[in-house]
């Protein structure tokens, strides 16, 4: 790969005098205590021990995806009125036209929810909610929790932390989110951007030098140095939000006068404080970003890291393509991925451009794709060019500085604010089409194709810059560094009175007589039993890939109209890799619930008959699908990646590791079995086999850590196997023991 201006530096570093430095005048310990990060999550802990967090936060953010499921289970577990500022955005289905009337009936559900318990409700195409986060609930010094991933708000001086929606349900109940305190790694910024570069050029190539190693997975990363002074906050904001791809926990960048105008232009000068590390700062890890070396860059399918400049890309398209090609064919068996094609004459074309969602429809970037595009046009071939300003307010703004205009007159088409290029539902490209966006992920399916119908296309990552340089240039992939263009000097001004017209603020408001309405679509979850002595479980899916994203666990897309239905929902987990996965599970889950009905499945008897008396074993041992792979979790915090697993009766996954918290996370708050097996440990069994995990509830109770367990294979063949769940707090365990975290609120609320 070509020169970066991301550097990573191994071991520990102090911060003295604003500049890093081997060496401090504290030890490490008594200096991690001054970064930012530190003091903002000492000071939302309750635990009384740092070391131990247990965080409140002081906002919340949903989208229309995960909220209904969110307060349907906090209602059964005893929800009364929300304790914290709650917003409910609908940004992620409002296009989605499957299933009728469910999606709008979700949004009546979440008004009328937000009035019976005192929430912010956001309508539909008013803002994408990481964008109303920024403009109405972020604030120096403050933590929010998003049941999105890309819930992150540093750059304003707000930790946000993605979570799935158990995590946000805990807050609704008065409970707290639970961790270690993690690692901080120090991202130290230097010089300056030049013409053309924007904030997704920094992001692709960060998250190129990260992500693969997990340099940074599970850490917080705090942003400090002389080159901040040369970002404008757009800027910071869309290098911000990316981190979510690094596999980080959280982000927090040193707060100035930048800063402070964002405060004062959305008219909240009062959230504006100053951030700065205290002098000696001590952090574990250390990452330079030289914005001077900064090139544009592209994302190929199918990961954020996947990332190359665009110099690079151009010069090697045929081999590198040639490799996106051959990882296709590794996913989707029996399908072609024609990228080769869109070489001709030494250039690249690509099918179609997308600036959208919380990275791409910003206002800066949408001002200087309309420069770029000023008085050129998109063509009237196959190329096309779709922008989706981030807010209404945003939109309102460009509008008035003649920005829409100019996009307008050069052939791009204006589309409401809406998250769906992000994850698949909207502008779904041609097959074997490429589409290059400026979005937060391109994961596969995330353009929307179905690969099982013979239909399969991609998306390549690139700054909105880069993108309307390429639709100046009639769809041959450019970088904007390379063009001549007038970089616009327009200062933004927030206009609130669209929100003071549409949005309703009911935080404080709760009324117990409001009516709850509920569509026909939205669903109560399904009765989850509580942890047997022993559990056997049969793989129903075996995923040998180096990542298995949540998005391959449970497609997004139009799927995602259904997730306030636990059951439709589930029809589609796995749904896009591993087809087979739901049948097996439904026979798997079929034969537990006989099990619990007192008969005795052939299949149960024979495999149980391993290890005792089958008919004693029957009584105490639970019967469920399993999954494996080597590394799940990269990408969306939706639950349902975990809750479709359960509903269809799984009860444990085994891997590698996690990759990433929110899906272990998640797992947990649904009682699966989070396993992972010991380093080096090979995993040769395949669909169909058994593994029986002997007192498995004991061991959970006691803090076992390791578990010996035993493989059966198809052919009968038993052999040794260890697992191994670490660092469970006391409430994980419960949860897990009890079956869930609606059984295990169900359970305190008894003792209660």
């Amino acid at each position: 790969m070509s020169n970066t201006c991301i550097t990573l530096h191994e071991g520990g570093v102090y911060l003295n005098g604003g500049i890093p430095s081997a060496t401090g005048s504290l030890s490490p310990d008594e200096a991690r205590r001054r970064t930012i990060a530190y003091v903002i999550l000492s000071s939302h802990n309750t635990s009384g021990d740092d070391s131990k967090l247990k965080i409140k936060f002081d906002a919340m953010v949903s989208h229309d995806i995960t909220y209904v499921g969110i307060i349907q289970t906090a209602r059964a577990s005893g929800l009364t009125e929300f304790p914290l500022p709650y917003a409910m955005t609908n940004c992620h289905n409002s296009l989605c036209a499957v299933g009728g009337t469910i999606n709008e009936d979700d949004h009546v559900f979440g008004l009328s929810a937000a009035k019976r318990f005192g929430g912010i409700y956001v309508p539909a195409n008013q803002s994408v909610i990481h964008s109303y986060a920024r403009e109405e609930l972020s604030a120096c010094g403050n933590m929010i929790l998003g049941s999105d991933s890309h819930t992150r708000y540093g750059a304003l001086g707000t930790m946000g932390v993605g979570e799935g929606g158990p995590e946000l349900v805990k807050q609704l109940l008065n409970n707290t989110w639970d961790l270690n305190m993690p690692e901080v790694v120090l991202v130290y910024v230097t010089g300056k951007p030049k013409r053309g570069i924007g904030p997704h050029d920094i992001a692709l190539d960060l998250v190129r030098a990260t992500f693969a190693d997990g340099f940074v997975k599970n850490r917080v990363l705090e942003f400090t140095g002389p080159g901040l002074a040369n970002l404008p906050i757009d800027f910071r904001n869309g290098i911000d939000v990316m981190t979510t791809e690094t596999t980080c926990l959280s982000s927090i960048w040193e707060t100035d006068e930048i800063t402070k105008g964002h405060y004062v232009a959305h008219e909240r000068p009062e959230c504006y404080k100053r951030l700065v590390p205290g002098d000696g700062a001590y952090y574990d890890r250390f990452i330079t970003i030289d914005l001077d070396k900064a090139e544009s860059m592209i994302a190929l399918p199918f990961h954020p890291s996947n990332a190359y400049t665009i110099h690079e890309f151009v010069a090697n398209a045929d081999e590198i393509l040639a490799n996106v090609e051959a990882e296709a064919a590794a996913k989707f068996k029996g399908h072609h991925y024609d990228l080769r094609s869109k070489v001709k004459d030494g250039k690249v074309y690509a099918d179609q451009g997308v600036i959208a969602g919380c990275s791409g429809g910003l206002f800066d970037n949408i001002d200087e794709a309309a420069a770029i595009l000023d008085q050129k046009n998109c063509g009237n071939g196959y190329f096309s060019l779709n922008v989706y300003p981030t807010s209404v307010p945003v939109s309102l703004e460009l509008t008035k500085i003649g920005a829409i205009a100019s996009l307008l007159k050069a052939g791009a088409i204006i589309k409401p604010s809406f998250c769906g290029p992000c994850f698949g539902a909207g502008d779904v490209p041609a097959n074997d089409g490429l589409s290059i966006r400026h979005t937060t992920r391109n994961f596969p399916n995330r353009e929307g194709s179905k690969p099982a119908e013979g239909q399969l296309c991609g998306v390549a990552l690139m700054d909105a810059r880069s993108i309307a340089a390429t639709a100046a240039n009639g769809g041959v992939i450019t970088a904007a560094t390379d063009i001549e263009y007038d970089v616009p000097a327009h200062e933004y001004h927030f206009d609130k009175t669209v929100y003071r017209n549409r949005i309703y603020y009911g935080f404080g408001k709760a009324d117990p007589n409001a009516e709850l309405i509920l569509g026909p679509n939205i669903t109560d979850w399904p009765k989850m039993e509580a942890l047997t002595d022993n559990i056997l479980l049969k793989l129903a899916a075996v995923i040998r890939d180096p990542v298995t994203t949540t998005d391959e666990l449970i497609p997004s897309g139009e799927t995602s109209s259904y997730r306030s239905n636990p059951l439709r929902l589930s029809d589609f987990a796995l749904s896009r890799r591993v087809p087979e996965y739901v049948g097996r599970s439904k026979e798997i889950h079929a034969l537990d619930l006989a099990r619990r009905d007192g008969e005795s499945p052939a299949e149960l008897v024979s495999v149980l008959s391993n290890f005792g008396d089958a008919a004693s074993l029957l009584k105490t041992t639970q019967y469920g699908s399993c999954v494996f792979a080597n590394r799940p979790g990269d990408g969306s915090a939706r639950e349902q990646a975990a809750s479709c697993q359960k509903v269809l009766g799984g009860y444990a996954n085994i891997c590698y590791e996690y990759a990433t918290k929110r899906y272990r996370s998640n797992c947990i708050n649904w009682g699966i079995l989070p396993f992972t097996l010991p380093d080096g440990a090979e995993f040769p069994y395949e669909d169909g086999d058994y593994i029986f995990v002997p007192d498995v509830r004991a061991k959970i109770a006691r803090g076992d850590e390791e578990f010996a367990a035993k493989a059966v294979a198809k052919d009968g063949s038993v052999t040794d196997l260890t697992l191994i769940i670490r660092g469970l707090t006391d409430e994980e365990k419960t949860i897990i023991l009890d079956g869930c975290l609606i059984n295990y609120y169900a359970e305190q609320n008894k003792k209660a």
